[in-house]
């Protein structure tokens, strides 16, 4: 599994990328994290909002921080 975080690094995005962690922990399951901060990789996943979690190449969230909770059943799905 790749997660990536697209942002451009700032408070939201490091939470969203903390948050995911924290949900990754509470499954038990390892997954590759990436922070993506180039914006032609960012637009390309058609994201116009940031922070944007995106699982195996499919956008889940987009212009939000998602608590650890939430995370936990996107991740799962």
């Amino acid at each position: 599994m790749v997660i990536k975080i697209l942002g451009s690094g700032c408070k939201n995005c490091q939470n969203l990328y903390k948050n995911t962690l924290e949900a990754l922990e509470i499954l038990g399951i390892e997954a590759q994290v990436l922070k993506v901060e180039d914006i032609n990789e960012i637009m390309s996943y058609g994201v116009m909002k940031t922070p944007a979690l995106v699982v195996d190449d499919e956008v889940k969230i987009m212009g939000r921080v998602a608590k650890s909770k939430e995370l936990t059943k996107l991740i799962k799905n």
